[in-house]
């Protein structure tokens, strides 16, 4: 009798032991609830691969300096936005500054996306929901997104899901502050001849220009005049085919007749940052305002 009841508990014991596995826990308790393996593989298939998406183009320049808020004054601006991707079109934005921080309301170019991550496509795939940015749809069908902005003239990853592929898909945007209002900045992060201590007189200047097809160029360093704190810049344009030029909704006229350049006195409102002009060329079958950018370097000035 004792010995069948010892056989009792033996079979117990190991009955037991085998429930709880070698390491004497609950086998349910030592299965993970998912390997990091097939974490990784879900992410992958939710996130488009290289070759799913169109080529991309670059955004931004070389040795861009951020913008922070606190560097521009509170206020609603029409602002352009740089996307790395053709397929993500954003046909206007308009930035919100206020307390310190941006937001922007991005227009797109068509309703294709579902929402936003401010991030990589890999982070959005692993990002809880509420970390998304729903589309919002205008009275004329326009899908809007609503973004933070961490800062102007600094690339800032943002992914996209695709309604149709039902995928994320990674994009670079950079949102231009030469496309601003010079009086956007603050007093403080604008560089003038008045912040500069620039006496009246000529000096020169090195610029350099951006935009366009890259044929033409300007003259550098600049003749640079200063009168009442307020400073002209001769801008020399190796074409002769400009026949005026445009800062903020001022334009200005050639001071040059013939010849193979075209030469234009414009106020530098700002110096060390890109300033957003317009030139109107006739080179073409019909005439066609260019946008440029011109960089005013104050540590190159010099008195002529």
């Amino acid at each position: 009798m004792r010995k069948n009841i010892y056989g009792i508990m033996a079979a117990v014991c190991l009955s037991s032991v085998l429930a709880a596995g070698c390491g004497g826990k609950n086998q349910a308790e030592t299965l993970p609830a998912q390997s990091s393996e097939t974490m990784s593989v879900q992410v992958s298939e939710t996130v488009a691969a290289t070759e799913e998406t169109a080529e991309q183009q670059s955004v931004g320049t070389e040795g861009m300096t951020p913008v922070l808020a606190s560097e521009l004054r509170d206020g609603v601006y029409q602002i352009q936005v740089d996307s790395s991707s053709s397929m993500f079109r954003i046909e206007a934005c308009e930035l919100t500054v206020k307390d310190g921080s941006m937001t922007a309301d991005m227009k797109m170019g068509g309703t294709g996306y579902l929402k936003l991550y401010m991030g990589t496509g890999e982070e959005a795939a692993k990002a809880p929901e509420e970390k998304m940015i729903p589309f919002e749809e205008a009275a004329d069908g326009s899908h809007h997104f609503t973004v933070p902005v961490e800062a102007l003239d600094k690339e800032l990853d943002c992914a996209a899901f695709s309604k149709k592929k039902e995928k994320w898909y990674d994009r670079v945007l950079v949102f231009r502050a030469d496309s601003l209002p010079a009086d956007a900045l603050t007093d403080a992060a604008q560089v003038t001849a008045e912040s500069l201590g620039l006496a009246d007189g000529c000096y020169t200047v090195e610029v350099s220009m951006e935009g366009g097809s890259g044929r033409v160029s300007v003259e550098s360093p600049a003749k640079l005049v200063v009168k009442d704190q307020k400073a002209v810049a001769e801008v020399v344009w190796s074409s002769p085919n400009y026949d005026y030029m445009k800062v903020g909704e001022e334009k200005f006229l050639p001071v040059n007749q013939g010849g193979e350049t075209s030469v234009f006195e414009i106020p530098v409102t700002v110096f060390d940052r890109k300033m957003a002009v317009a030139a109107d060329t006739t080179a073409m079958s019909t005439p066609h305002e260019i946008e440029y950018t011109l960089l005013f370097d104050s540590a190159s000035i010099k008195t002529e």
